[in-house]
């Protein structure tokens, strides 16, 4: 089951997809669930799930997609989480040892667009890479989750591009800077529940920019993974349901290729990952 937020006749709303529609779920349980957020909080109760199987509303041509969440309380990242991404940026002379401790930051949810949305092009600068990425999303809240409950408190995956303005990133040792430009990365198109997904470690990142292969690598080669990435995230702060956690890019990167290849206006980007999905946006003019 693929569940998704999204806009149709000037209203926002939710739903899944069902062959190629939408089952406007926000229609049959908004007095409930009033967004996804609050449906996955409720872990996605058996009437929903099989409101889920009847008859599309709405063909995908038709509506918008939004961030699936609109406003998780926190979006936290992973830097340098696979060892090939760490020798690549160590090669470009950025950084010098791979981090024993999981390298979090966090992003604001306006640095994010929506699945077919455009990014923006920061402008100020030439150097926009792409980074594709993993991103868990929370169900059940918690604070100081041991690893062996992590899982647990997982409702789905869902894409994400991580898009970075790597001049800015490296303007100082704090990386948000260039983290947090608008709408410079994305996030989408729907969120896949976890026992759908099954064993993340076999699952299938790649990027593409105009349809050329720029990274393409496997989950499983993640140095932190992502139970330890709840535990060490829910000990500085309580998790809540449609909280982010994006779990790090694999390598490929523009920036640390010879000549390095950056976004650019009219540019297309493409992350695909097995079970959960493809997500795809032009590059437009800030």
């Amino acid at each position: 089951m693929k569940y998704l937020s999204f806009s149709v006749g000037g209203s926002d709303t939710y739903g899944a997809v069902s062959g190629d529609g939408v089952v406007d779920l926000g229609k049959r349980f908004g007095d409930r669930f009033a967004t996804l957020k609050d449906l996955i909080a409720g872990d996605f109760p058996d009437e929903v799930v099989a409101a889920a199987r009847e008859p599309a509303d709405y063909a995908l041509d038709d509506i918008a997609y939004l961030a699936p969440i609109a406003d998780p309380v926190h979006i936290w990242c992973l830097a340098l989480n696979y060892v090939e991404h760490h020798d690549e940026v160590q090669n470009a002379g950025r950084v010098q040892e791979l981090p024993k401790k999981p390298a979090m930051f966090a992003r604001a949810r306006d640095s994010f667009a929506a699945h077919e949305q455009p990014l923006r092009h920061p402008g100020v600068s030439e150097q926009f890479d792409f980074e594709g990425e993993l991103a868990v999303v929370i169900g059940k809240p918690g604070h100081r989750i041991p690893q062996d409950e992590a899982y647990a408190h997982v409702a789905g995956y869902t894409v994400m591009n991580e898009g970075s303005v790597r001049d800015w990133q490296f303007h100082t040792r704090q990386i948000t800077p260039g983290k947090n430009f608008y709408r410079s990365g994305a996030i989408g198109p729907w969120i896949v529940p976890r026992d759908e997904v099954g064993d993340v470690d076999d699952l299938r990142i790649v990027t593409r920019l105009n349809g050329r292969v720029m990274q393409d690598d496997t989950a499983g080669h993640m140095v932190h993974k992502i139970p330890a990435f709840i535990e060490y995230a829910s000990s500085i702060a309580p998790l809540y349901p449609g909280d982010i956690l994006a779990t790090g890019t694999p390598s490929g990167v523009g920036f640390s290729r010879k000549p390095p290849v950056f976004m650019r206006p009219g540019d297309v980007c493409e992350i695909s990952i097995d079970r959960v999905g493809v997500l795809r946006n032009r590059v437009e003019e800030g």
